[in-house]
């Protein structure tokens, strides 16, 4: 693609480095078929190429961005299924997430959108500020019949509301500066991002993923001072909160790698997988540039680190189907496809598949509650597919998946949970609330052990 942009333009080193990915597209459109929005609106500005003309123009032009830019830039997923589909190495992700930075600092937006995306960006990324928000939005779930049946704001509220779950599970009791002794001889030592939003949404997504790499002689430690990975705040384009968010991790992992050491940093939410591995990019032109490209080469997913410190199974093989749902920042940010279904296989599993399995749930961090309509399209759909599938239970690799697909029919939970269980863990909780039957053995050794208790309690 050409672009006419002036030298002084040039000598932004953001514009110089949107410029060279705008140079790489050759317009072929191959990313349109593979684009969730563009497969429901139709529309050639709601996909990939569309939207790299419109960011070229506004880049071009300079200045304030007009209403049209910003319809279809934050229509944009950020779920990177074009990143999968393109032949010509398009960094599609580096270019929307510029352009978004640009839209946040030269346009203004309606009071009621500023005032949501601040809300966003100042409760998400804080475990204790989001409990208590979900509290409110708890209480204040009643009363949703009560908003109007129209408007952009009302949708937005209508949409936070239906997301809150209905009861939270007990606080983790913080994590920071805590460390997690290997069972028996040590025999690898990792960093575990402890995360934000799935803290408190899901704390046994990260204690199932404790009690599987401890088990296997791993000792695991969540620095003092790390926390968001800075995806909410990057996404929003609010560049200021991402590198202070990006900073803190990078200092504190940094400090680990020069003390005790780490053999990696292990991140079991996909998003912020995929955040945590561009840290060299987005840090190249900091202080801190040298720091961050050695974290980002450290940074591995769960079924990474499953994989290569050899998760093995100790109970037999449960009987049970698992859909497997690939979420966008494994399957497309990261390029991790067929981990996450091995190690299911390896723990006995059959894994079934669904039709449009690159197709974004409609999640994409806090874009389920800024493009409602679209996310509950497409959440619909992949329930459809889900479904499809007969499976006894939906397994995903994010937090955001699991929210937005969760109680509609189909028992959904973390990859890391059913492993964990494979391998000596509980029993998901998930799986006795959707009466998914036990394996015999373990049954069997229940009914047993209730026997044995009516005999000592009679």
């Amino acid at each position: 693609m050409q672009t006419s942009f002036t030298p002084e333009q040039l000598r932004d080193p953001g514009l110089a480095a949107a410029n060279e990915v705008l140079r790489t597209c050759v317009h072929c459109g191959f990313c349109t078929a593979t684009c969730p929005t563009f497969v429901l609106k139709g529309d050639e500005l709601d996909s990939p190429r569309g939207r790299i003309y419109l960011i070229k123009d506004m880049l071009e032009e300079g200045g304030p961005p007009g209403a049209l830019v910003v319809r279809h830039i934050d229509r944009c997923l950020s779920c990177l299924s074009c990143m999968t589909t393109c032949p010509s190495g398009v960094h599609y992700m580096h270019l929307v997430d510029y352009a978004r930075g640009v839209i946040e600092t030269r346009h203004t937006r309606p009071w009621h959108d500023r005032l949501l995306r601040r809300l966003l960006a100042a409760l998400l990324p804080y475990p204790a500020r989001f409990r208590t928000a979900l509290r409110a939005a708890r209480l204040a779930r009643p009363f949703a019949p009560l908003l109007p049946r129209s408007g952009v704001l009302a949708s937005r509220m209508r949409a936070m509301l239906a997301l809150a779950p209905e009861r939270l599970p007990a606080a983790d009791g913080g994590m920071a500066g805590k460390v997690w002794r290997p069972e028996g001889t040590r025999r690898f030592r990792v960093a575990l991002l402890a995360g934000c939003a799935q803290r408190v949404l899901d704390p046994e997504i990260n204690a199932a993923t404790i009690r599987l790499l401890t088990r296997m002689g791993g000792e695991v430690v969540v620095p003092d001072g790390s926390g968001c990975c800075g995806a909410l705040a990057h996404h929003l384009g609010r560049h200021g909160q991402t590198l202070a968010e990006v900073r803190a991790n990078v200092a504190a992992w940094t400090r680990e790698m020069a003390g005790e050491g780490l053999d990696g940093i292990v991140v079991n939410a996909s998003g912020c997988g995929a955040m945590v591995k561009d840290y060299g990019f987005l840090m190249r032109l900091e202080p801190e540039a040298d720091s961050a490209a050695k974290v980002a080469a450290l940074a591995m997913d769960v079924s990474e680190a499953l994989l290569r410190f050899g998760y093995a199974p100790s109970r037999p093989p449960a009987g049970i189907t698992v859909a497997y749902h690939a979420a966008c920042g494994l399957q497309h940010g990261q390029k991790i496809t067929e981990e996450p279904k091995l190690l299911l296989a390896k723990a006995g599993f059959r894994v079934a598949m669904p039709a449009e399995a690159h197709l974004c749930c409609g999640s994409a961090g806090s874009y389920n509650m800024l493009q409602p309509e679209i996310a509950d399209s497409l959440r619909e759909r992949k329930l459809g597919n889900l479904r499809d599938c007969a499976a006894d239970v939906v397994a995903t690799g994010n937090i955001g998946c699991l929210t937005q697909l969760a109680g509609h029919g189909l028992p959904v939970l973390h990859t890391v949970m059913l492993l964990d269980w494979m391998a000596g863990g509980p029993r998901p909780a998930a799986l006795e609330a959707a009466a998914v039957p036990e394996p015999e053995g373990e049954a069997r050794a229940h009914e047993l052990a209730a026997e044995a208790a009516g005999q000592l309690g009679g």
